[in-house]
Protein backbone atom coordinates (compact mmCIF):
# COMPACT_ATOMS: atom_id res chain seq x y z
CA UNK A 1 0.00 0.00 0.00
CA UNK A 2 1.32 3.44 -0.88
CA UNK A 3 1.71 5.74 2.12
CA UNK A 4 0.97 8.69 -0.17
CA UNK A 5 -2.33 7.41 -1.47
CA UNK A 6 -3.32 4.98 1.32
CA UNK A 7 -4.72 2.79 -1.46
CA UNK A 8 -3.71 -0.67 -2.57
CA UNK A 9 -2.70 -1.17 -6.19
CA UNK A 10 -3.28 -4.18 -8.43
CA UNK A 11 -0.39 -5.73 -10.42
CA UNK A 12 -1.56 -3.67 -13.41
CA UNK A 13 -1.32 -0.17 -11.92
CA UNK A 14 1.49 0.94 -14.25
CA UNK A 15 -0.26 -0.65 -17.23
CA UNK A 16 -3.43 1.33 -16.55
CA UNK A 17 -1.39 4.53 -16.31
CA UNK A 18 0.34 3.80 -19.61
CA UNK A 19 -3.05 3.24 -21.26
CA UNK A 20 -4.27 6.62 -20.04
CA UNK A 21 -6.88 5.32 -17.62
CA UNK A 22 -8.57 7.71 -15.21
CA UNK A 23 -7.85 6.25 -11.76
CA UNK A 24 -10.06 6.47 -8.66
CA UNK A 25 -10.22 4.96 -5.21
CA UNK A 26 -12.64 2.05 -4.91
CA UNK A 27 -12.96 -0.26 -1.91
CA UNK A 28 -9.52 0.78 -0.67
CA UNK A 29 -7.87 0.22 -4.06
CA UNK A 30 -6.55 2.48 -6.82
CA UNK A 31 -8.62 1.32 -9.79
CA UNK A 32 -9.26 2.37 -13.41
CA UNK A 33 -12.58 4.19 -13.72
CA UNK A 34 -12.47 4.51 -17.51
CA UNK A 35 -10.13 4.57 -20.51
CA UNK A 36 -12.49 6.38 -22.87
CA UNK A 37 -16.07 7.58 -22.48
CA UNK A 38 -18.49 5.50 -20.41
CA UNK A 39 -20.83 5.33 -23.40
CA UNK A 40 -18.08 4.05 -25.72
CA UNK A 41 -17.06 1.40 -23.19
CA UNK A 42 -20.70 0.38 -22.68
CA UNK A 43 -21.19 0.02 -26.44
CA UNK A 44 -18.05 -2.07 -26.81
CA UNK A 45 -18.98 -4.43 -23.98
CA UNK A 46 -22.56 -4.96 -25.12
CA UNK A 47 -21.50 -5.53 -28.75
CA UNK A 48 -18.06 -7.19 -28.65
CA UNK A 49 -15.73 -7.96 -25.71
CA UNK A 50 -14.07 -6.05 -22.87
CA UNK A 51 -11.28 -6.77 -20.42
CA UNK A 52 -11.57 -5.69 -16.77
CA UNK A 53 -8.92 -5.70 -14.05
CA UNK A 54 -10.71 -7.09 -10.99
CA UNK A 55 -7.60 -8.05 -9.03
CA UNK A 56 -8.87 -6.02 -6.08
CA UNK A 57 -11.34 -8.81 -5.25
CA UNK A 58 -10.50 -11.14 -2.36
CA UNK A 59 -9.83 -14.88 -2.57
CA UNK A 60 -9.82 -17.27 0.38
CA UNK A 61 -8.59 -20.86 0.06
CA UNK A 62 -10.13 -23.39 2.43
CA UNK A 63 -9.43 -27.10 2.79
CA UNK A 64 -11.77 -29.36 4.72
CA UNK A 65 -15.12 -31.11 4.62
CA UNK A 66 -17.80 -28.41 4.24
CA UNK A 67 -19.83 -29.56 7.24
CA UNK A 68 -17.06 -30.93 9.44
CA UNK A 69 -14.90 -27.80 9.21
CA UNK A 70 -17.71 -25.27 9.75
CA UNK A 71 -17.77 -23.77 6.25
CA UNK A 72 -21.36 -24.89 5.62
CA UNK A 73 -22.66 -22.85 8.58
CA UNK A 74 -20.85 -19.67 7.49
CA UNK A 75 -22.63 -19.29 4.13
CA UNK A 76 -26.37 -19.21 3.43
CA UNK A 77 -26.34 -21.18 0.17
CA UNK A 78 -26.26 -24.94 -0.27
CA UNK A 79 -22.66 -26.06 -0.83
CA UNK A 80 -22.33 -29.62 0.51
CA UNK A 81 -23.90 -31.09 -2.65
CA UNK A 82 -21.95 -28.94 -5.12
CA UNK A 83 -20.19 -30.94 -7.85
CA UNK A 84 -16.48 -30.33 -8.20
CA UNK A 85 -15.69 -27.53 -10.71
CA UNK A 86 -18.93 -25.66 -10.02
CA UNK A 87 -19.50 -22.40 -8.16
CA UNK A 88 -22.47 -20.85 -6.36
CA UNK A 89 -23.42 -17.32 -5.42
CA UNK A 90 -24.60 -16.53 -1.90
CA UNK A 91 -23.73 -14.59 1.23
CA UNK A 92 -22.65 -14.79 4.82
CA UNK A 93 -24.57 -13.13 7.65
CA UNK A 94 -23.96 -11.72 11.08
CA UNK A 95 -25.87 -12.97 14.11
CA UNK A 96 -28.57 -10.34 13.52
CA UNK A 97 -29.25 -11.66 10.01
CA UNK A 98 -27.53 -8.79 8.18
CA UNK A 99 -25.23 -9.35 5.20
CA UNK A 100 -21.52 -9.32 6.08
CA UNK A 101 -20.76 -9.84 2.40
CA UNK A 102 -22.03 -11.52 -0.73
CA UNK A 103 -19.65 -14.06 -2.22
CA UNK A 104 -19.13 -16.93 -4.62
CA UNK A 105 -18.04 -20.39 -3.44
CA UNK A 106 -15.91 -22.46 -5.84
CA UNK A 107 -15.53 -26.20 -5.24
CA UNK A 108 -12.09 -27.13 -6.55
CA UNK A 109 -12.10 -30.63 -5.04
CA UNK A 110 -14.11 -32.75 -2.58
CA UNK A 111 -12.50 -30.82 0.30
CA UNK A 112 -10.92 -27.93 -1.59
CA UNK A 113 -12.71 -24.56 -1.78
CA UNK A 114 -12.12 -21.01 -3.00
CA UNK A 115 -14.28 -18.16 -1.72
CA UNK A 116 -14.36 -14.91 -3.73
CA UNK A 117 -15.32 -11.82 -1.70
CA UNK A 118 -15.58 -8.06 -2.18
CA UNK A 119 -12.41 -5.97 -2.03
CA UNK A 120 -13.52 -3.58 0.72
CA UNK A 121 -14.42 -6.50 3.00
CA UNK A 122 -11.32 -8.71 2.72
CA UNK A 123 -9.94 -8.10 6.22
CA UNK A 124 -13.36 -8.21 7.91
CA UNK A 125 -14.31 -11.38 6.07
CA UNK A 126 -11.01 -13.10 6.86
CA UNK A 127 -11.59 -12.46 10.57
CA UNK A 128 -15.09 -13.89 10.30
CA UNK A 129 -13.91 -17.07 8.58
CA UNK A 130 -11.07 -17.58 11.03
CA UNK A 131 -13.45 -17.10 13.96
CA UNK A 132 -16.03 -19.63 12.73
CA UNK A 133 -14.01 -22.32 10.96
CA UNK A 134 -12.84 -25.01 13.33
CA UNK A 135 -9.63 -27.02 13.67
CA UNK A 136 -10.69 -29.32 10.82
CA UNK A 137 -10.19 -26.47 8.34
CA UNK A 138 -7.11 -25.00 6.71
CA UNK A 139 -7.63 -21.33 5.83
CA UNK A 140 -5.49 -19.05 3.66
CA UNK A 141 -6.15 -15.48 2.60
CA UNK A 142 -4.68 -15.53 -0.92
CA UNK A 143 -6.06 -12.12 -1.94
CA UNK A 144 -2.67 -10.49 -2.45
CA UNK A 145 -1.19 -13.25 -4.52
CA UNK A 146 -4.21 -14.06 -6.69
CA UNK A 147 -5.04 -11.74 -9.59
CA UNK A 148 -8.40 -11.67 -11.35
CA UNK A 149 -9.20 -10.58 -14.92
CA UNK A 150 -12.71 -10.52 -16.38
CA UNK A 151 -13.30 -11.08 -20.10
CA UNK A 152 -16.90 -10.03 -20.77
CA UNK A 153 -19.05 -9.56 -23.86
CA UNK A 154 -20.81 -11.54 -26.59
CA UNK A 155 -17.51 -12.31 -28.33
CA UNK A 156 -15.63 -13.32 -25.16
CA UNK A 157 -15.84 -17.04 -25.94
CA UNK A 158 -14.40 -16.58 -29.42
CA UNK A 159 -11.50 -14.53 -28.07
CA UNK A 160 -10.65 -16.68 -25.07
CA UNK A 161 -10.95 -20.13 -26.63
CA UNK A 162 -7.95 -19.31 -28.85
CA UNK A 163 -5.81 -18.68 -25.76
CA UNK A 164 -7.36 -21.34 -23.51
CA UNK A 165 -8.78 -24.17 -25.65
CA UNK A 166 -11.64 -25.94 -23.91
CA UNK A 167 -13.22 -22.93 -22.21
CA UNK A 168 -15.96 -23.08 -24.84
CA UNK A 169 -17.23 -26.22 -23.07
CA UNK A 170 -17.80 -24.44 -19.75
CA UNK A 171 -21.44 -24.14 -18.73
CA UNK A 172 -22.73 -21.17 -16.73
CA UNK A 173 -21.29 -21.14 -13.19
CA UNK A 174 -18.75 -23.88 -13.84
CA UNK A 175 -14.97 -23.61 -14.07
CA UNK A 176 -11.83 -25.50 -14.89
CA UNK A 177 -8.04 -25.39 -14.80
CA UNK A 178 -6.46 -24.06 -18.00
CA UNK A 179 -3.26 -22.54 -19.31
CA UNK A 180 -2.80 -19.30 -21.23
CA UNK A 181 0.56 -19.35 -23.02
CA UNK A 182 1.83 -21.84 -20.45
CA UNK A 183 0.53 -19.89 -17.42
CA UNK A 184 -1.79 -21.91 -15.13
CA UNK A 185 -5.21 -20.29 -14.58
CA UNK A 186 -8.56 -21.09 -13.06
CA UNK A 187 -11.23 -19.86 -15.48
CA UNK A 188 -14.93 -19.71 -14.62
CA UNK A 189 -17.91 -18.84 -16.77
CA UNK A 190 -19.17 -16.09 -14.51
CA UNK A 191 -19.40 -12.30 -14.53
CA UNK A 192 -21.10 -9.11 -13.43
CA UNK A 193 -22.19 -7.52 -16.72
CA UNK A 194 -25.13 -9.56 -18.00
CA UNK A 195 -23.12 -10.69 -21.01
CA UNK A 196 -21.40 -13.94 -21.87
CA UNK A 197 -18.16 -13.82 -19.93
CA UNK A 198 -15.32 -15.47 -18.07
CA UNK A 199 -13.32 -14.69 -14.94
CA UNK A 200 -9.65 -15.63 -14.91
CA UNK A 201 -7.73 -16.26 -11.67
CA UNK A 202 -3.96 -16.43 -11.92
CA UNK A 203 -0.85 -15.65 -9.91
CA UNK A 204 -0.16 -12.00 -9.08
CA UNK A 205 3.20 -12.22 -10.87
CA UNK A 206 1.80 -13.53 -14.17
CA UNK A 207 -1.16 -11.15 -14.39
CA UNK A 208 0.52 -8.70 -16.78
CA UNK A 209 1.41 -11.43 -19.24
CA UNK A 210 -2.14 -12.72 -19.39
CA UNK A 211 -3.56 -9.19 -19.65
CA UNK A 212 -1.32 -8.44 -22.62
CA UNK A 213 -2.00 -11.79 -24.31
CA UNK A 214 -5.72 -11.01 -24.21
CA UNK A 215 -5.27 -7.42 -25.40
CA UNK A 216 -3.16 -8.64 -28.33
CA UNK A 217 -6.52 -9.47 -29.90
CA UNK A 218 -7.61 -6.21 -31.52
CA UNK A 219 -11.26 -7.00 -30.74
CA UNK A 220 -10.64 -6.58 -27.01
CA UNK A 221 -10.54 -3.23 -25.23
CA UNK A 222 -9.59 -2.49 -21.61
CA UNK A 223 -12.61 -1.26 -19.67
CA UNK A 224 -13.02 0.46 -16.30
CA UNK A 225 -15.21 0.15 -13.25
CA UNK A 226 -17.36 3.10 -14.28
CA UNK A 227 -19.14 1.25 -17.04
CA UNK A 228 -19.13 -1.94 -14.98
CA UNK A 229 -21.46 -0.17 -12.56
CA UNK A 230 -23.78 0.89 -15.41
CA UNK A 231 -23.81 -2.68 -16.73
CA UNK A 232 -24.63 -4.21 -13.34
CA UNK A 233 -27.43 -1.69 -12.63
CA UNK A 234 -28.97 -2.47 -16.03
CA UNK A 235 -28.99 -6.13 -14.89
CA UNK A 236 -30.27 -5.24 -11.38
CA UNK A 237 -27.26 -6.88 -9.72
CA UNK A 238 -26.62 -5.89 -6.10
CA UNK A 239 -23.49 -4.07 -4.93
CA UNK A 240 -22.22 -4.29 -1.37
CA UNK A 241 -22.55 -0.94 0.36
CA UNK A 242 -25.60 -0.11 -1.73
CA UNK A 243 -28.14 -2.98 -1.89
CA UNK A 244 -26.25 -5.09 0.66
CA UNK A 245 -24.85 -4.34 4.12
CA UNK A 246 -24.70 -5.49 7.71
CA UNK A 247 -28.00 -3.76 8.48
CA UNK A 248 -29.72 -5.26 5.42
CA UNK A 249 -31.13 -8.79 5.39
CA UNK A 250 -30.71 -10.95 2.28
CA UNK A 251 -34.50 -11.26 2.05
CA UNK A 252 -34.87 -7.47 1.92
CA UNK A 253 -32.24 -7.51 -0.84
CA UNK A 254 -34.19 -10.09 -2.86
CA UNK A 255 -31.70 -12.93 -2.39
CA UNK A 256 -34.28 -15.48 -1.20
CA UNK A 257 -33.47 -18.02 -3.92
CA UNK A 258 -29.86 -18.22 -2.75
CA UNK A 259 -30.77 -19.10 0.84
CA UNK A 260 -30.96 -22.73 1.95
CA UNK A 261 -33.81 -22.57 4.44
CA UNK A 262 -33.35 -26.22 5.43
CA UNK A 263 -29.88 -25.88 6.94
CA UNK A 264 -28.56 -24.05 9.99
CA UNK A 265 -26.25 -21.12 9.33
CA UNK A 266 -25.04 -18.08 11.24
CA UNK A 267 -27.88 -15.56 11.36
CA UNK A 268 -30.58 -18.04 10.32
CA UNK A 269 -32.71 -17.64 13.46
CA UNK A 270 -32.56 -13.86 13.38
CA UNK A 271 -33.35 -13.90 9.67
CA UNK A 272 -36.47 -16.02 10.13
CA UNK A 273 -37.66 -13.78 12.96
CA UNK A 274 -37.21 -10.49 11.08
CA UNK A 275 -40.42 -8.89 9.85
CA UNK A 276 -40.05 -7.85 6.23
CA UNK A 277 -41.11 -4.18 6.16
CA UNK A 278 -39.27 -3.24 2.98
CA UNK A 279 -37.84 -4.99 -0.03
CA UNK A 280 -35.77 -4.21 -3.08
CA UNK A 281 -37.49 -2.66 -6.08
CA UNK A 282 -36.53 -1.47 -9.57
CA UNK A 283 -37.80 1.53 -11.47
CA UNK A 284 -37.47 3.43 -14.75
CA UNK A 285 -37.38 7.22 -14.88
CA UNK A 286 -39.87 9.03 -17.09
CA UNK A 287 -36.96 11.07 -18.45
CA UNK A 288 -33.21 11.00 -18.98
CA UNK A 289 -32.74 12.22 -15.41
CA UNK A 290 -31.06 9.53 -13.35
CA UNK A 291 -31.75 8.72 -9.72
CA UNK A 292 -28.84 8.88 -7.29
CA UNK A 293 -28.08 6.81 -4.22
CA UNK A 294 -29.68 8.50 -1.23
CA UNK A 295 -32.58 10.04 -3.18
CA UNK A 296 -35.91 9.53 -1.48
CA UNK A 297 -38.69 7.51 -3.12
CA UNK A 298 -42.26 8.78 -2.94
CA UNK A 299 -45.62 7.30 -3.90
CA UNK A 300 -48.12 9.07 -6.16
CA UNK A 301 -49.66 10.81 -3.14
CA UNK A 302 -46.29 12.28 -2.11
CA UNK A 303 -45.66 10.02 0.88
CA UNK A 304 -42.09 8.84 1.41
CA UNK A 305 -41.93 5.06 0.81
CA UNK A 306 -38.25 4.27 0.38
CA UNK A 307 -34.73 5.23 -0.64
CA UNK A 308 -32.63 4.86 -3.78
CA UNK A 309 -29.58 2.62 -3.41
CA UNK A 310 -28.22 2.76 -6.99
CA UNK A 311 -29.05 4.73 -10.11
CA UNK A 312 -27.63 5.57 -13.51
CA UNK A 313 -28.48 6.59 -17.04
CA UNK A 314 -29.14 3.48 -19.12
CA UNK A 315 -27.64 3.64 -22.62
CA UNK A 316 -29.87 0.69 -23.53
CA UNK A 317 -33.14 2.38 -22.53
CA UNK A 318 -32.03 6.01 -22.98
CA UNK A 319 -33.59 6.95 -19.64
CA UNK A 320 -32.61 6.93 -15.98
CA UNK A 321 -32.95 3.65 -14.06
CA UNK A 322 -32.79 2.93 -10.35
CA UNK A 323 -32.74 0.36 -7.59
CA UNK A 324 -33.98 1.04 -4.09
CA UNK A 325 -35.68 -0.20 -0.97
CA UNK A 326 -39.44 0.39 -0.86
CA UNK A 327 -42.26 -0.67 1.38
CA UNK A 328 -43.58 -4.07 0.34
CA UNK A 329 -46.76 -2.73 -1.22
CA UNK A 330 -45.02 -0.34 -3.63
CA UNK A 331 -42.68 -2.62 -5.54
CA UNK A 332 -45.15 -4.13 -8.02
CA UNK A 333 -44.42 -3.46 -11.69
CA UNK A 334 -46.42 -0.63 -13.24
CA UNK A 335 -46.89 1.44 -10.09
CA UNK A 336 -46.08 5.14 -10.49
CA UNK A 337 -43.52 6.52 -8.05
CA UNK A 338 -41.23 9.56 -7.78
CA UNK A 339 -37.59 9.96 -6.76
CA UNK A 340 -35.70 13.00 -5.50
CA UNK A 341 -36.49 15.14 -2.47
CA UNK A 342 -39.31 17.29 -1.15
CA UNK A 343 -38.32 20.18 -3.42
CA UNK A 344 -37.75 18.29 -6.66
CA UNK A 345 -39.33 15.00 -7.69
CA UNK A 346 -38.99 13.05 -10.93
CA UNK A 347 -41.64 10.60 -12.09
CA UNK A 348 -40.79 6.93 -12.57
CA UNK A 349 -42.49 3.57 -12.99
CA UNK A 350 -41.73 0.42 -11.02
CA UNK A 351 -40.39 -2.29 -13.36
CA UNK A 352 -39.47 -5.96 -13.39
CA UNK A 353 -35.83 -6.96 -13.40
CA UNK A 354 -33.63 -6.84 -15.40
CA UNK A 355 -33.78 -3.54 -17.24
CA UNK A 356 -31.51 -4.88 -19.98
CA UNK A 357 -33.08 -7.96 -21.57
CA UNK A 358 -30.92 -8.53 -24.65
CA UNK A 359 -27.74 -9.81 -23.00
CA UNK A 360 -25.67 -12.80 -24.13
CA UNK A 361 -25.24 -14.07 -20.55
CA UNK A 362 -26.28 -17.68 -21.17
CA UNK A 363 -25.48 -17.90 -24.88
Amino acid sequence: MSVETSLYSTPLADVHAALGAKMVGFGGWNMPLQYESILAEWEHNRRTVSLFDCSHMGEFMIKGDAKACGLDTIVVQTIADMPVNTCRYGAMLNEAGGVIDDLIVYRKGPQDWMIVVNAANIEKNARHFRAHLNSNAQFEDASFKTAKLDVQGPQSRDVLKVLAPGIEKLAYYTFGQFQIKGIPCLISRTGYTGELGYEIYCSWEKCKEIWQNILDNATVKPTGLGVRDVLRVEMCYSLYGHELGEDISPREAGLDKFIDGKKDFIGARALSARHLKRTIGYFISASRKSPRAGNKIFDAAGSEIGVVTSGTFSPALQVGIGIGFMNRHSKDAGIEIFFGDEKSKTAATVAKRPFYKNGSLKS
